[in-house]
Formats: C-alpha cells, structure tokens, sequence
C-alpha cells in the first residue's frame, strides 16, 4: 500500500507528535514498546479493574482481550469517508512509528480502538453556534494498555515525543485508577425520541412497507433515557458487563459503552471471521434449562426468525465475498444463549486474498486490514434491512431518532491489519454535556411477518443488559 498523507479534515482533540515544534518541523516519531507481563491478575473483570476513570478504552471478552488509557492519538473523521479518513490516517501514523515488541501476538505493538457512527447522515454534521460538529468516527490510540490472551499478558507504552528509552513496565499500572469506582445510585428511565407506546405504529409502518414490495427487511430501533442520581463512571458498567455477559465483547470507546454479541468481523492471520445474529426469542429470569432449550427449539423452528437470518448472512458472505479466496458459509444456524435472549447464530469464515506488491511483480502484499473489512461489512442487513440502501432510507424515514454511533462499528486494529469489530449492540451512549444522562438502545429486525407488541417485548429485552449494568445490586 502507498504512503497515504494525513486528512485533511478536522482537528480532533488528541496531540499530533511534533504538534508543538511548528508546521515546517518533520513530525516525531511514534514510539512504541511492547513487553510481557508477569503478575497480572487472573478473573473476569481483572483487565477492566485497571482503568482509570477517564475515557477508558476496553475489548474484553471471557477476561482476555485489551483495555486502555489516556490518549496517545485521536483521529476524528466525518460524513461518508469517515471509514477512509481513518484508515488513511492509521497508515501514515504507522509510517513514522518505532516499534518494540517482545510479545507478538494481535492486540501487541500499535493498536488503535475505533467507534463509528451507523449513517453518516446524521443530525451533527455541519457546525453549529455552540460549537464544530460532532464526528462521525473515532480511531483512539492509547498512551497505556493492557493486554491478556491465555497464559500471556502483556503492556504497551506509546511516546508522542520521540523519546526512544521509554519501557515499559508494572509501575505504570500503579496509581493510574483515579477515583474509586462509584455506583450511579438511583437510576429513572424516559422514554426518547419516540415513546414505547407509540414505536408499535412506527414497527407497523415497517411491515406495511414490507409487505408493499418496496423491501424485504428493515432493522428498527428505539432508546431510552436514563439520568442517574450521581455521574456514570463507566468501569461500573464494564465491570457489570463483562461478569454477566461472558459470551459478549465489552466494549468502552469514545463514550460508547456495552457488551456486543455480534462479532462484524475478526481478521487474525489471514483469516477472517464474522458472527451474525438474526432472530431472537426472549429468555424469561429464572427461565429452567428445560425450558430454555424449549424455547431454543422454537426460536430454531420459527419461519419469522430464520427468514430474518437467512437476510443477514447473506448480506455478510456478499460483502466478504470479494475479499476472500474462499468461504464457508454454515446450511444453518446454531442458537446463541445469552442471560437475557437467545439469538439464532451464524458463524462466516473465509480465507483473505493477498492483493500484488505495490512492484506489481506478483508476490503477494498486504491483505485489506479489518477496518477495511469492518467498513466493507457495515451496514448488514442484520443492523439495517435488504436490500440495504432502500432499509437505510426507511430508516431515516421512520425511525425518528439519530442512532448516533449505536449498531456502528466499535472495536480495534493493530498494525499489521489484524484485529476485531463488533457492532455496537446492547449499548449506551454517554452524554457529553451531563455525566448523569445516558442513552440505551435496541433494535429489532422487522419482516413481513413481524408483530409489533412483540417487537416491542423484544426490544425491552434487549434493553434489560444496560438497564442491570445501570444498577446498583
């Protein structure tokens, strides 16, 4: 791949290495040093124990994964090419970075942590009297992190002022917590943009348009608002989450919080994965085994839900399609079992084609990076409907609230293009302006054959994983 420039677009809060030596002066190098651990802690919550209680960054899944702090970098893109803007400005950091890495594993050396909004139409983005517009993505690099994967843990230290000396090591863990973690207290709940007694009218609109021809699928979604009795530290929800939810990525980036089931894509070595959920059946609290494999059967059984996932995997293997030399594409699903639903899952997996050198000599080159991928994939019918640009436009149409960066891509990327992206599910946006005030979000796919009450029951359960990472029990 060429030296591609920095954007141009809008400066974002981050400093630039060399920011402070004037615009004629060449920029510092970005340095990096990877070293293993020894004394890391093992458990569930024991990476996002670590956070400060600033902007934490976090991708853990069943206690693995990374977790990081203080901003080394911000990348802030806009509109239609935000996908573009970062990934170009990912590759020209690179290009002046000094790396060490002792540990080599993905997650190890440069890693940025990316969340992107859903449309890139939205309500933020032109400039206003109070201030620029809010960016439609975010590509973070952290100062810290902390990484585990098995047996092997590992630390990351990055300098933005060319010192080559700068290592790594356990005393950089110590004292960087902040504050004690506090719990939000009481927590009241409001409806959004539109309330659940009238979003049955917007699911029915859906299914008419639907069953009119003009589509075959459209994801529908709601929030609610909830304001807390004191600020939301966001490591009360993390550490919530990622006990309770093992199955899922617990995610912090940018202000966005959550613990998605849906891998958009893993690329690691080569080979690249992508989880669909589609299709879901609500799990009742303190529902029996017995009766949860019951309603497994039905979910697995259900004409409405297997027609909804057949749409999203489709929509899934098309777009990984042409960047892959082959693909396994499973006959039929299996069923997720989270605490609160249980999903119909699909499980795409293909071999990446290596694109020519950049000599043209025929040796193989660097296969597209995962936000490649991630912005490829982005946005499938599982978060959006089929086909994709008329489920989008119904969207906009109907849904009457801005979903920001909710159903967006959120996740990370390493230096050699590896890495993974979730779709920001099972998530709350925090707000900016009030530490108090968070927006929760669900979505429902909607099919002809799709009742709106129950839709609405589904996207209540949907809820539930916020609502208890909310409370204070």
């Amino acid at each position: 791949m060429s030296a591609t420039p920095l954007p141009a677009p809008r400066p974002s809060p981050g400093p630039v290495p060399g920011d402070t030596t004037g615009p004629a002066s060449e920029p510092l190098p970005l340095v990096v040093r990877t070293t293993r651990l020894d004394a890391l802690p093992g458990g569930l919550t024991a990476l996002v124990d670590l956070l400060p209680d600033t902007r934490p960054l976090s991708w853990v899944r069943r206690g693995d994964g990374i977790v990081g702090w203080g901003e080394a970098l911000r990348f802030d893109t806009f509109g239609p090419g935000r996908f573009a803007d970062a990934e170009a400005a990912w590759q020209a950091t690179l290009a002046r970075a000094v790396v060490h890495d002792d540990v080599r594993l993905p997650g190890t050396g440069p890693v940025a942590f990316g969340t992107f909004a859903f449309d890139d139409a939205g309500p933020g983005d032109d400039d206003t009297e109070d201030g620029p517009a809010r960016p439609d993505g975010s590509l973070v690099v952290p100062r810290v992190l902390v990484g585990r994967r098995g047996d092997v843990a590992w630390m990351t230290t990055v300098s933005v002022t060319g010192a080559l000396d700068a290592v790594p090591g356990a005393e950089a863990l110590r004292d960087t917590r902040g504050a004690p973690v506090v719990p939000p207290g009481r927590v009241t709940t409001t409806d959004g943009s539109v309330a659940a007694e009238d979003w049955p009218a917007v699911v029915r609109e859906g299914v008419a348009r639907i069953q009119a021809g003009e589509l075959e699928k459209v994801v529908l979604a709601r929030e609610v608002v909830a304001t807390a009795e004191r600020p939301v530290d966001p490591r009360w929800l993390l550490r919530r989450l990622a006990d309770r939810y093992q199955a899922c990525w617990t995610f912090s980036v940018a202000g966005m919080v959550g613990a998605t089931p849906e891998l958009l894509v893993r690329s690691e070595k080569g080979l690249v994965t992508s989880r669909v959920l589609a299709g879901t059946i609500r799990r009742e609290p303190g529902m029996s085994d017995d009766d949860a494999l019951l309603h497994a059967a039905q979910l697995a059984r259900s004409s409405k839900d297997l027609e909804e996932h057949e749409y999203a995997v489709r929509s899934v293997a098309a777009a990984l399609e042409p960047f892959c030399t082959s693909m396994n594409v499973p006959d039929s699903p299996f069923v997720l079992h989270l605490p609160n639903v249980m999903h119909l899952a699909s499980d795409v997996t293909g071999v990446l084609d290596r694109v020519a050198g950049p000599g043209g000599d025929g040796r193989p080159g660097r296969a597209p990076s995962s936000l490649t991928l991630a912005a490829a994939l982005h946005p499938s019918a599982a978060v959006c409907g089929t086909p994709t640009v008329t489920a989008r436009d119904l969207i906009r149409e109907i849904e009457g609230m801005d979903r920001s960066r909710y159903a967006g891509p959120v996740g990370w990327v390493g230096a050699d293009g590896d890495g993974e992206w979730g779709i920001a599910l099972r998530s709350a946006e925090l707000s900016e302006a009030d530490p108090r005030h968070v927006r929760l979000f669900a979505g429902c796919g909607i099919v002809a054959a799709s009742d709106p009450e129950a839709e609405l029951a589904e996207s209540e359960a949907k809820l539930e994983p916020m609502r208890w990472a909310l409370r204070d029990d």
